[in-house]
């Protein structure tokens, strides 16, 4: 079957057959140089252009060098590392050797990484300099951490990563791994509370870059890509690493936070041709109308939304005003990326689309059955790329991750087009009156006003102790919240949704409680 628009073609893919001798680096680095791509451009960072040639030798030095630190096969190395191409290399570094290299979230708080690195084990760290200081106050405190390596200029007394690399050869033989060794760890993002480490073998990487980059975003090696996702985010990594890496295309990286205006100065200067983002990015950037498609990269053929369900008026707004579709999609930690999406030519925004070709999805109720169409429940998807586990995490193990099947926690349905459509987390649903609501549904209307840039949705008890609809909105640069204002945006979603589910206090914040990687965190509202 051929999906196909005048900038796109997508070919069903076949099923994935990987050999059970494997290891992900011979694929996604050392590929390359045989089929002819050692000049071309593989990365373009803060440093300048390097080639996939240039990549190939950096991961093989890098993986040396951490062999040279004493590491063995199946040791963890965790890595605090801005977007430049040295995270690549220390990435595939560690997958070739067989080391297990575990991507830490760059805006966590020093509790955060004590934690994680901890609960790791981790032998090895290696961290950009920029974020040595989170670390340094507890290093002493992490007895299986025996070696820390900065990336950067200043070791600030621990070995750099340049000098290592420098001194180390630049060949390496790929370790005899297999399709199903572990190859990397994820911590998931801590929306609902601590972060919990996903193990992901070496068979995960390929199977999202075929299933979803092949056979639905169809990426081409002439792409040009830019992910404002962070390379440590599971998001980012597809978009960033394995998805051009599958097929031999080049990649923007920025070290900075990528801000509207950072993220607008990018698409300007390099014009890339896939660009991906998360909602609060594209809405942010939609706030000022002076952002529009000849101040962005005219050669956007497609976007990308996940991270979270992309609110319909946002969808709609960015593709009349830029020109280019956003395929927004659902993907998760635990399944390594996007495995329920919309489609080229074929996008229905206020949805999730279909899913992702060699993925199973059901939509369960309460009592675990699956629910008829249009009903609301679970879902639980069924795939190639998902975690075996949560690193020594049983009973949350247990509870997500069930025989074949992944329970994602989110509430959907399916409509009547077969589509399917965001509900909620199922800690975040609402019952009024007897009758579930669901705080997407109320964060989208609120946001389809034009005073509104972000809003989040969650249940308060009224003077009888009954659960109502309670918002936290974010108003647009220059305007103040006032009585009038509420009543105003109460108004405004009675006259979107039925009347019951129409939030009946409005409480206007300057912020919202997120995760580094953009997600609202919904539980610490409660308690506002």
């Amino acid at each position: 079957m051929t999906n196909a628009t005048a900038s796109h073609v997508v070919t069903e893919p076949r099923p994935l057959d990987l050999p059970r001798a494997y290891n992900a680096a011979t694929q996604f680095i050392d590929r390359h140089l045989a089929e002819g791509r050692g000049a071309k451009a593989a990365y373009i960072d803060i440093d300048g252009t390097h080639s996939y040639a240039d990549l190939a030798a950096r991961v093989n030095r890098t993986g040396n060098a951490l062999l040279s630190l004493g590491l063995e096969m199946e040791n963890r190395v965790a890595m605090i590392m801005l977007d430049t191409v040295d995270f690549p290399a220390v990435f595939w570094g560690a997958v070739k050797a067989g080391i297990v290299p575990i991507p830490l979230n760059t805006l966590l708080t020093t509790k955060d990484y004590g934690y994680m690195l901890s609960d790791s084990r981790a032998r090895a760290l290696v961290v950009s300099e920029a974020l040595l200081d989170k670390v340094t106050p507890i290093l002493a405190d992490l007895p299986f951490l025996k070696t820390v390596v900065v990336c950067g200029a200043d070791g600030h007394g621990h070995p750099r990563l340049a000098d290592l690399t420098a001194a180390a050869p630049a060949h390496l033989e790929a370790a005899p791994t297999t399709s199903d060794d572990v190859a990397f760890w994820l911590y998931s993002s801590g929306s609902t509370g601590s972060p919990k480490g996903a193990i992901h073998l070496q068979r995960d990487l390929p199977a999202t870059a075929h299933y979803y980059a092949d056979g639905v975003l169809g990426i081409r090696e002439d792409d040009l890509c830019y992910s404002a996702a962070k390379l440590f985010f599971a998001y980012g990594l597809g978009n960033g690493m394995t998805f051009p890496l599958h097929v031999g295309a080049t990649t923007i990286l920025l070290a900075d936070r990528p801000t509207p205006e950072a993220v607008m100065a990018l698409l300007k200067e390099h014009q890339p041709t896939l660009f991906f983002g998360v909602p609060t990015l594209y809405g942010s950037i939609l706030a000022d109308p002076s952002n529009r498609r000849e101040s962005a990269s005219l050669r956007l053929r497609a976007c990308v939304s996940a991270g979270e369900a992309l609110p319909e008026d946002v969808g709609r707004r960015w593709q009349e005003r830029f020109g280019a579709e956003i395929l927004d999609g659902l993907g998760s930690t635990e399944m390594l990326h996007i495995f329920l999406s919309n489609r080229h030519g074929e996008v229905i925004y206020g949805t999730s689309g279909k899913p992702v070709p060699g993925y199973d999805m059901k939509i369960l109720g309460e009592d675990g059955s699956e629910v008829a169409q249009g009903e609301m429940g679970e879902l639980v998807v069924r795939g190639p790329s998902a975690a075996v586990a949560y690193w020594n995490q049983r009973e949350k193990s247990m509870t997500t991750f069930r025989g074949a099947w992944t329970h994602t926690g989110d509430k959907y349905y399916v409509d009547e087009n077969g589509y399917y459509r965001y509900a909620g987390r199922g800690d975040d649903m609402l019952k009024v009156g007897g009758i579930w609501v669901s705080p997407f549904e109320v964060e989208a209307a609120l946001i389809a006003n034009d005073k509104v840039l972000e809003a989040a949705v969650v249940g308060f008890p009224d003077g009888e102790g009954l659960i109502k609809p309670k918002a936290f909105v974010v108003l647009q640069a220059g305007l103040t919240g006032s009585e009038t204002l509420v009543e105003d945006l109460q108004a405004f979603v009675k006259s979107r949704l039925a009347p019951y589910k129409y939030p009946r206090w409005i409480e206007f914040v300057e912020t919202l409680p997120k995760t580094a990687t953009g997600k609202i965190q919904r539980f610490k509202l409660r308690s506002f």
